[in-house]
């Protein structure tokens, strides 16, 4: 691979031309943005296209801003209109407003209206460059004009059959179905006859990709109240989108908020603003635990054994609600739960904690009688009956952390908020205090008359 060096605020290049688009992007994101504008400048108009089209280009509207007028104009709109949004979108007012003014009538019209609708919505993420065709046009015709339009668009993989009158749509065509029909045939007598998959622009971006991915679409028209085309959202950007939702999913299960940019984009404050919050807040949950402890001063000073036990008892509790949390939420988010079956996840949550923590405590106790028995510790004359205090005590708070680790993602979405937010962290602290409390609890009832 030919690589770009920079060297006294210049750029030094191999023949970057005849690099892959994708190789060229990972090698400007390297680069400062004055450098990468510069390398970009000095490429042929339609590769500097190419490389704003890729998502994976980092602070493409910065870089767009460095670019001369005429240039930057050019580009936008040679662009894909949702990929031109999305660069515009990650800018504030009025360098939007001035990247805007650098293009046509048109284009910025089309742009706004993308720019719009709410980031994550379908109207956000689909293009508005995708073929359709009147249903009184032949297979022939349909072929002639795709053959036409094909520059202009970002995929011509579906084909949107129009009523000619009102505009509303009729039917998708795939070019699969299109190019095995025979040329007279009028393009409403390809493919089955059955209603079109779509979605509306205020749709979220996750019910559009589970529309795609079960229906296995390559796009899916999005349509205003009166059943009229306003563009597709193609597989692609729902794959982009898809990825942008599980990385930051992924951040809020280890209790951090969504980072907006790569890791080594955020500033040190930006990133203490983003893990700070969710650090205060689960060390002000984890206080609890210090108050649980607390309370049952005494029977730590009467029991001082039992706290030999109370990291794997905390531990074990808040691994298996981080387990049920895990598993709800990806649940949820497929689709495959809904809050109103809180009720059925409950009762499948309630046995299977029981047999976890079943399972948990059996391996407590043998693993106390081992070393009491062969000598590697000696647990006092009552130890068996810290061992069976150990044993139910795992089996009350795995069975805890079991239920509530899957009840917080249901309580949390019928609230209105995101799901992933009952991260591992927040499971782990409620479990800790809970836990606590079981595990005295259980103590008290078993080591009374005894160490207690």
């Amino acid at each position: 691979m030919n690589e770009i060096r920079v060297a006294e605020g210049s750029v030094l290049l191999g023949d970057v031309r005849q690099e892959h688009v994708a190789d060229v992007v990972a090698q400007i994101n390297e680069l400062s943005v004055a450098d990468g504008a510069l390398l970009l400048a000095s490429l042929p108009l339609d590769r500097v296209i190419d490389i704003f089209d890729r998502p994976e280009l980092s602070r493409a509207g910065e870089l767009m801003l460095e670019l001369s007028e005429p240039v930057s104009g050019q580009v936008l709109k040679g662009m894909a209109a949702d990929r031109a949004a999305d660069t515009l979108r990650a800018l504030d007012g009025h360098d939007r407003t001035k990247l805007l003014a650098r293009v046509d009538f048109e284009t910025a019209l089309s742009l706004k209206l993308l720019l719009a609708y709410p980031e994550g919505t379908a109207g956000s993420l689909m293009t508005t460059e995708f073929v359709s065709v009147p249903e009184t046009f032949t297979v022939a015709e349909t072929l002639a004009h795709i053959r036409a339009v094909e520059p202009s668009r970002e995929t011509v993989y579906a084909i949107l059959v129009l009523d000619p009158a009102s505009r509303q749509l009729v039917r998708v065509v795939t070019l699969r179905q299109l190019i095995t029909a025979e040329p007279d045939w009028k393009i409403v007598e390809v493919g089955a006859d059955r209603a079109p998959i779509w979605v509306s622009p205020d749709t979220d971006r996750e019910e559009v990709a589970r529309l795609i991915s079960i229906h296995d679409l390559l796009s899916v028209p999005v349509l205003n109240a009166r059943g009229q085309v306003l563009g597709i959202v193609t597989v692609d950007d729902v794959l982009d989108a898809i990825v942008s939702i599980s990385t930051e999913d992924v951040q809020k299960f280890g209790g951090v908020e969504g980072l907006p940019e790569p890791y080594l984009e955020i500033g040190f404050l930006g990133m203490i603003r983003k893990r700070a919050g969710w650090l205060s807040a689960l060390f002000l949950g984890e206080m609890l635990t210090a108050s649980a402890m607390q309370h049952f001063e005494d029977e730590l000073a009467k029991a001082i054994v039992l706290t030999l036990f109370i990291p794997l008892i905390m531990s074990s509790g808040g691994n298996s609600g981080s387990q049920s949390t895990s598993l709800l939420i990806r649940a949820l988010a497929l689709g495959q739960v809904k809050v109103r079956d809180w009720w059925r996840v409950a009762l499948r949550e309630l046995p299977v904690g029981i047999a976890l923590g079943g399972i948990l405590g059996l391996v407590g106790m043998v693993r106390i009688g081992l070393w009491q028995t062969i000598g590697i510790y000696d647990y006092g004359p009552h130890w068996e009956l810290v061992a069976l205090t150990v044993g139910m005590g795992l089996v009350g708070i795995v069975t805890f952390g079991s239920l509530a680790g899957s009840m917080l993602p249901f309580a949390l979405k019928r609230l209105g908020f995101d799901p992933a937010s009952a991260s591992a962290p927040f499971v782990a602290t409620l479990v800790d205090v809970t836990g606590l409390v079981i595990y005295f609890s259980v103590a008290l009832v078993i080591l009374g008359g005894t160490l207690l």
